[in-house]
């Protein structure tokens, strides 16, 4: 018997076309992709792009138009409900609405594939609970009722509910959309350290771009009109895939930033020196208000302090016009005096 290695592909998709009539033309088609032993993929795309319909066919929920999804080397078209339950655990984006259920309540849900609906828990299950509540950072609040919790805290219930599924593979649909900024980059942040130490195959859908750049191993993108790309975060990047799957009028992405911008017409150019954090969120707030920080020689020059005092020095062709303590000062002289 052939050795595994952490390369094993867990999930592979092959010449998949998915969406919701067969009557109807297939809202995607062609699709290859795979996800691999311990990798954490994103997919990405537009509103309107197809995600949840791709992610609800991968599960399971949708039969796919054509083509075929195996995980390891069982097509999901031949799996069993209850087979596919301990294959692959879904997380999917409704918000959470539950009363009078504790975490360990929930969580233990997750152990159903291996008990029966009405099956009892036994000292085992009951341990890989506790463990999967512990792993997502959730050991204090073990007896805590769903409903009291906030929304990041029992997103990582779900999760935990997900991983004592104990499937090799996990699908999350938009597991950070009525999070708050700290509480994505925490789930975020989880989901990829739960991928490299119990190397699970880990798939989720995500309008977070920033994120996904930072966290994810591979990246889909996904768009109406559109093949699937995929790839590592910066090849697609350097290959222009995210310019052209999210760019529209108004809006470019930088691929030197690896974020998106807006255009407002012509952009009065100012030549920013300087260095350090105090460089950097100039040249955000001169951007913010319509200008174009360069480092070319311009008629308008800001020097900003390197040392350490945050002072900031405007100047029009060579002539110092003012010396701010702040960026609200600054910004407001070179308002005033454009």
């Amino acid at each position: 018997m052939q050795k595994k290695t952490d390369t094993e592909v867990l999930l592979n998709v092959v010449d998949l076309a998915v969406g919701y009539d067969r009557k109807e033309k297939a809202l995607h088609q062609d699709i290859n992709v795979s996800v691999n032993k311990g990798e954490f993929v994103c997919l990405l795309g537009p509103n309107g792009a197809g995600k949840s319909t791709l992610i609800k066919t991968l599960s399971g929920f949708l039969k796919p138009l054509s083509g075929d999804i195996c995980f390891g080397d069982i097509r999901l078209q031949d799996l069993t409900e209850r087979q596919r339950a301990k294959r692959v655990s879904v997380v999917l984006t409704d918000k959470l609405q539950v009363q009078n259920l504790t975490v360990f309540e929930l969580v233990s849900l997750g152990r159903t594939p291996y008990t029966g609906y009405f099956g009892k828990l036994t000292d085992h299950d009951k341990a890989l609970v506790l463990r999967a509540i512990q792993e997502v950072g959730l050991g204090g609040f073990t007896h805590h009722y769903i409903d009291k919790m906030s929304d990041g805290e029992r997103q990582k219930a779900m999760i935990a509910k997900a991983l004592v599924q104990e499937t090799p593979f996990i699908i999350l649909d938009e597991p950070t959309a009525f999070l708050d900024l700290p509480a994505k980059i925490e789930i975020m942040q989880l989901l990829r350290k739960l991928s490299r130490e119990s190397k699970r195959g880990i798939l989720l859908s995500t309008h977070d771009l920033d994120m996904a750049l930072q966290t994810a191993d591979k990246i889909w993108l996904l768009a109406q009109g559109k093949s699937m790309q995929q790839g590592i975060p910066e090849d697609l990047v350097l290959s222009n895939d995210f310019k052209s799957f999210f760019e529209r009028d108004g809006v470019y992405f930088d691929n030197n930033t690896g974020s998106f911008k807006y255009h407002s017409g012509n952009r009065i150019e100012v030549t920013l020196k300087g260095s350090g954090i105090a460089h950097e969120w100039v040249a955000r707030a001169l951007y913010r208000l319509g200008y174009k920080p360069v480092a070319k020689n311009s008629d308008w020059l800001i020097e900003v302090s390197s040392n350490g005092s945050h002072s900031f020095s405007l100047y029009k062709q060579s002539k110092l016009l003012a010396t701010c303590e702040n960026i609200q000062e600054l910004m407001q002289k070179i308002t005033e005096s454009m």
